[in-house]
């Protein structure tokens, strides 16, 4: 009998499971489909901002893999991550709670997504909060939470107002996003903190370019900006970040925006998997053939954010979002299946259906097939798509009730710590460490709040 023809998806994104839902029930005999991720779960990234606010609880923004995977056909998920790939031999080595295994392949697909950059300026990975991974979020929340209990504590007005400022740095989708849900929900907590004033907190988005979410059109970007100062964030445009201090943000001016919590929102970079691999790259994503296959590679393919994929209705490389990480797994899906039957591939291509974007509690802007909607008739639009996007109806009608909850009551102001029994008398000498810190100099930051 002979051995199986192997197809081997690496990462479980948007793109990822949404090409091994596509193959389901569709493998003609003797075909092996594995994916791999070294997580257990799927990310929902544009829904990261709702859980920094605490519009939506932590659980809504993952969906486990298993319950991705539609059933049908010889598949399998390990959940694992990539040692090494030998592409000329046609075999990766993969660490597994089982140890290290060997798994050939004839035909590997890269769909591992990007990273956060933190190296874009100056002392963002030292003192800036990246948003690009749920544990993000959830560091983002926490010391949101911290903040405003050091606040109460704290007699110098100055200090309290640093504490209370929090910088976003970038205007795009994720930093207009994550500034609104934060002036939402400091608004809508505050009352829980009342020996805080309302001047005494600020949020401020720092934006390099004329105009707030370029990459829609400048009368949603300017919609934007108007909900946002309406509910009294500062948005700076034509403001350039030059790096980050533990004081907060200083400008190519020289100016001192001065912040204790500084989000970046901007700049991704290449998963290092791709850049170890030696394949052709375009500003850190994988350089593909039309069809979403690797020039010069013999069933080496690459899809969604990771992958440069140039798309045939206007030439231009496809940028990196959910909507076309979805198309291209399905159009790589059809792709494999034709490369299987020996017929000839097709080039990807799709046309925009619009774009869209929350800005706080029932607020958003959004551009769906020419047709431009703002505040919560856009905000709903933006909800119903990716409820849509989850696998099954149980799961959709579980958020849908929760999502209706939120809307009607403040969000939530738990502080998550996950502390296990013998890390407390670790945790214990850390804090005495801290409070003699403190004790030197007065208005130094723990570590736990800087």
């Amino acid at each position: 009998m002979p051995d199986p023809t192997r197809i081997v998806v690496v990462g479980a994104g948007f793109a990822g499971t949404n090409l091994v839902r596509a193959l389901a029930g569709r493998l003609p005999p003797g075909v092996r489909l594995t994916l791999l991720s070294d997580e257990s779960y799927t990310t929902f990234n544009p829904m990261l901002p709702e859980a920094v606010g605490a519009s939506i609880f932590p659980e809504h923004v993952i969906v486990p893999v298993r319950e991705m995977l539609r059933p049908g056909g010889p598949r399998q998920f390990i959940m694992g991550s990539v040692a090494e790939i030998d592409l000329p031999g046609h075999r990766l080595a993969c660490r597994t709670l089982a140890g290290e295994i060997d798994i050939p392949f004839d035909h590997l697909v890269l769909a591992v997504g990007n990273r956060a950059r933190l190296d874009l300026m100056p002392g963002m990975a030292e003192h800036g909060l990246p948003l690009k991974t749920v544990g993000d979020a959830m560091q983002i929340r926490n010391t949101v939470l911290r903040r405003l209990a050091r606040i109460e504590l704290e007699s110098d007005p100055q200090l309290r107002r640093r504490l209370g400022h929090f910088i976003v740095v970038g205007g795009g989708f994720s930093g207009v996003e994550v500034a609104g849900e934060l002036v939402d929900s400091l608004r809508s907590i505050r009352h829980y903190y009342p020996l805080i004033a309302a001047d005494e907190l600020q949020v401020t988005v720092l934006q390099g370019t004329e105009r707030l979410l370029p990459e829609l059109t400048a009368r949603l970007g300017a919609a934007a900006l108007a909900s946002l100062r309406e509910r009294g964030v500062v948005v700076r445009l034509q403001t350039r970040a030059r790096c980050v201090t533990d004081e907060g943000v200083v400008l190519a001016d020289g100016e001192l925006v001065a912040g204790h919590t500084v989000i970046g929102t901007i700049g991704t970079s290449a998963n290092p998997l791709a850049e170890g691999l030696g394949l052709p790259c375009a500003a850190g994503r994988i350089v593909v053939a039309g069809d979403l296959s690797v020039p010069g590679h013999e069933g080496v393919w690459a899809v969604g954010d990771c992958a440069a994929v140039p798309n045939a209705v206007d030439g231009r490389v496809s940028p990196p979002t959910a909507q076309f990480a979805v198309r291209q797994a399905r159009h790589l899906a059809d792709n494999l299946l034709a490369r299987l039957a020996g017929r000839p591939t097709r080039d990807f291509g799709h046309r925009n259906r619009g774009m869209m974007a929350t800005i706080g509690h029932l607020k958003g802007v959004a551009d769906v097939g020419g047709i431009t909607l703002t505040g919560w008739p856009a905000w709903l639009v933006w909800r119903a798509y990716y409820l849509s996007q989850m696998p099954s109806s149980g799961r959709r009608l579980r958020i849908f009730f929760e999502w209706a909850w939120g809307m009607l009551f403040p969000p939530d102001i738990t502080h998550l710590r996950f502390t296990r029994s013998h890390e407390m008398k670790a945790d214990e000498a850390r804090r005495q460490r801290e409070h003699a810190a403190r004790a030197e100099a007065p208005h130094a930051l723990p570590e736990e709040v800087a």
